[in-house]
This record gives structure tokens, sequence and C-alpha cells, in this order.
């Protein structure tokens, strides 16, 4: 039995593949960029917001402390402008300066020199506006990117004398920015492998086992039925691998069946045809002088075509229940009388074999609602059954009768009986078993299928030496209730 295991894919940039990354890929490639342009836009805005908070925090402190001392004396706020850039603790990382009404730098944490003008716009919306002002942006004195804070300084009588001011380089900043991106971007690269890692697996272990199927069904298709695909998950796709291994397991054993029983009925019919066509051709050339030969000829050929006859039935029934086309004649009748007249067809040919039957046969007539004709190929079909396969019991039995709301026909023979073993497989189609016998092995096929097509049931009982058994079962008949007449009291 030839087996298909794991195969290379044939084209492994097209089709479902191809397909399936495009979709899924460009779906998690397109979230993923959504969410690093919002995680880096949302760091930025932390982390400069972050800054602007703290700066305008410390400005807002010195401010308010400063401005303590411009209500006492211009002196004292001088001489503690100084100090407090002098001592600043911070300076490492901002600069504090103290700017004057002009806008230039008094003093600065960074030891910048006085007199300086810085060309940010804080300084000049602080000193005009009365409020805090922020800038980003690049200052021309140290040539880089700061944020910077400016806070306004009053007198007592509420006129500006200066600023409060605090400047801070961003390189920190935008450093920190940009690493968190890159991090991002890591871990979203990183996630986009595992994306492509598990597809591709998930992928192989789809696709792989379609490409498997498809093989196998080309296989089929050409013939090879003995096919078989190795199941490697239990999941819909082993589901389908076992479904096409049983399809090709039921199409080889019906692949025999059907040579099997092309090669029996070529052999039970080229029989007949030559008994009948050399019985004819003697009887035609006229050798024969005694009359009891000629008839004894002329009873071959009529048996041989009854055979024949019976056997094109059997086909043509089977043909016709296969494709659906077998439609009964459906009305009521006496059973007992087909089934009579089934035994009378055979009563004969049973005495010349020396076939004792007997036929136990119900007072009152059982009336059933089917098709008498198709009915008694039944009857016949069981009979002959009996006769061919009970021969060596040499007595055949047939009864009738009512059981609740069926009417039983009962044929037993008391021949060699039927195999243990063999016993459920009788009814199937062209199933002859260990049994020599003549036939083509379909004919309680056909039985059993009419008989299910009037609601019965055909049983087949039987044990080795002591003969068969078949029981049909079919619904009685039951007339449709005369509707009620109401007695309206009228005359």
């Amino acid at each position: 039995m030839l087996t298909l295991k794991n195969t290379k894919e044939a084209h492994p940039h097209s089709g479902i593949k191809r397909r399936w990354f495009l979709n899924s890929l460009s779906l998690v490639a397109g979230i993923l960029a959504i969410v690093i342009v919002a995680f880096s836009l949302w760091t930025v805005a932390y982390y400069y917001s972050s800054v602007t908070t703290n700066l305008t925090k410390r400005v807002q402190t010195t401010a308010k402390f400063m401005n303590r001392f411009l209500n006492r004396s211009y002196a004292d706020f001088y001489s503690n402008a100084q100090r407090i850039t002098r001592d600043f603790a911070d300076k490492d990382k901002l600069d504090l300066q103290i700017i004057d009404s002009y806008g230039r730098i008094m003093f600065s944490s960074s030891d910048l020199t006085s007199g300086l003008i810085p060309d940010t716009s804080d300084v000049e919306a602080s000193l005009s506006g009365q409020s805090i002002a922020v800038f980003t942006g690049r200052n021309s004195l140290s040539d880089e990117r700061v944020m910077s804070v400016s806070s306004p300084l009053y007198f007592a009588d509420g006129r500006i004398i200066g600023a409060v001011r605090c400047v801070t380089s961003l390189k920190v900043v935008e450093r920190q920015t940009i690493a968190t991106i890159l991090l991002v971007l890591a871990a979203a690269t990183l996630v986009l492998s595992l994306v492509i890692i598990s597809n591709r697996y998930f992928i192989r272990s789809i696709l792989h086992p379609v490409l498997r199927l498809n093989e196998a069904a080309k296989e089929i298709a050409q013939g090879h039925y003995n096919i078989r695909i190795e199941k490697e998950f239990d999941d819909e796709i082993g589901e389908l691998c076992d479904t096409i291994n049983y399809m090709s397991e039921e199409i080889n054993r019906a692949e025999k069946v059907k040579n099997d029983f092309i090669s029996s009925v070529s052999h039970e019919l080229r029989t007949p045809l030559t008994a009948i066509g050399g019985w004819s051709e003697t009887l035609m050339a006229g050798g024969l002088t005694n009359t009891n030969e000629a008839l004894h000829g002329l009873e071959i050929i009529n048996r041989e075509a009854g055979r024949l006859s019976q056997m094109v039935e059997e086909l043509l029934s089977f043909s016709r229940i296969e494709s659906g086309g077998l439609k009964l004649r459906v009305e009521p009748f006496d059973l007992c009388g087909e089934l009579s007249d089934a035994i009378y067809i055979y009563s004969d040919i049973l005495r010349r074999e020396c076939i004792e039957m007997t036929y136990s046969e119900p007072d009152e007539p059982i009336i059933i609602n089917g098709d008498k004709d198709r009915l008694k190929q039944v009857f016949i079909n069981i009979i002959d059954n009996a006769a061919k396969y009970g021969r060596e019991g040499g007595k055949i039995e047939i009864r009738a009768y009512v059981d609740g709301a069926y009417a039983i026909v009962s044929v037993r023979d008391y021949g060699a009986g039927i195999p243990a073993e063999e016993l459920p497989f009788v009814k199937d189609k062209f199933y002859k078993g260990s049994s020599k016998r003549k036939g083509t092995g379909i004919g309680l096929a056909v039985c059993d299928e009419i008989v299910k097509m009037h609601g019965g049931t055909l049983d087949i009982q039987s044990r080795v030496g002591e003969g068969t058994t078949a029981l049909i079962s079919l619904p009685v008949y039951a007339p449709p209730a005369s509707p009620a007449i109401e007695n309206t009291g009228e005359k």
C-alpha cells in the first residue's frame, strides 16, 4: 500500500501561502506601525511635558523666593540673586539665570558672561506679558536645542524689574526619546519575527497536508485506490486525511467487488448461454432421433432461459435501485395469493429435484399495501435460494402468518447453513461467501431493498448443519377509518 509522506512545496511563493502571508503580515505590520507611531508621539509628548513641568516649577519657586527680596530692597535682591545662581545645586542639569528688565543676563549658574541677551522668545514674552513663557528650539548662545522657561520679577508696586529663567539642554531628552522609540521598534521587530515564524509553522501544518491531499486525489483519479495519507495532526486536516483514506479504501473495495461481479456475471451468463446454444444447434441439426432426448434438450433450454430471465430481472432491479429509479405501484392485495403463485411456480421444479415443500397458509387473507409484482419477485428469489442452497436437506418449509401489526413470511431450508462469520454480509451487494453455488450475489441485496421500500425487514437466520430461515416482515394494511356520522336527532 502506497503511503504519502511529507513532500516539498512546489510553489513556495504563490497560492495559499502567498495570500496568507500578504493578508496576515500586512495586518500585523499595519497594527505595529500604528502602535509605534502612537507610542513615539506619546513618548515625545511625555518627555517634553515632564521637562516643561519641571522647569516651570523651578522658575515659579525661584521667582517667588526672589520677589521677597525685592520687597525689601534692590541691594538685598541683587546680593541674593548672585548667591542663588552661584550656589545652584543642579547647575550640571539646568542653567538658572537672572534677567534684568532689558533682557540681559545679570547672573547665571553656568557663569555666562553678564550682559548677554538671550534671543529666545520666552524672555521677551515674560518681560512684556507679565506671565510665565516657554521656549523650545535652538539657542544661539549655546548652538544646541534647548528648552527655557521664564517668569517675571516684580517690585512691590507691581513694576517688572526682570525675570527668572531656567534653561536645559534637550540632548538627554532626545537621547531618551530615541532610545525608547528604538526599544519599541526592536520589540515590534521581535513580535513581527515571531508572527512570521508562527505563520510559517502554521502554514506548513496546513499547506503541506493539503498538497499531500491533492497528490492523493490525483493518484486516486488515476486509479491508484490503495493510497494512504500519513496523518500528522488530530484536527480537521487529520480528519480529512482519515476521510480520504476511508474513501480510497471504499473505492478500492468497490472496484474489487465490481470486478468480481463482472467476472461472476460473465461466468453465470456464459453457462446457460452455452447450454442453450449447444442444444439449439443439436436440435436444429436434426441429429436427435429419440423423442425423449429431444424433450430433455428442450427442457434444458427452457430451464436455462428461465435462469437467464431471472438474472436479467435481478440486474435490472439492482440498476433501478442504485439509480433511484425503482418505483412501486402500491395497492392493497392479499399477500397469501402472491406467495401461493410463487410457490406454484417452483413446485414442479422442486418435485423434479426431489425436494419436499410444505406450505402453512392462514385461514384468513393477509392484506398488505404494496407492489405485488415486486414482492412476488422477492418470494421467488427467496424460494429459489432455499432450493439452491438447501438442496442437501431435501425439504423446504414455508409459512405465512400475522404477528401484531406485521405479516410474516418464513422460508426455511435444511441445507448446510451459513457460517456465522459470513451471516452479517449475506445481504451485501455481490457477496457470495464461501458457497460454490451459481449466482450473481445481488439477489438478496435486491430483495432487502424492495422489502425496506415497503417498510418491512428481511432477516436471515442460519446455523451450520441446521439450515437457513429467511423471515420477511411487512406491515399489515390498515384501511383508513370512515368519518363518524354525527347524529343530529333529525328524522
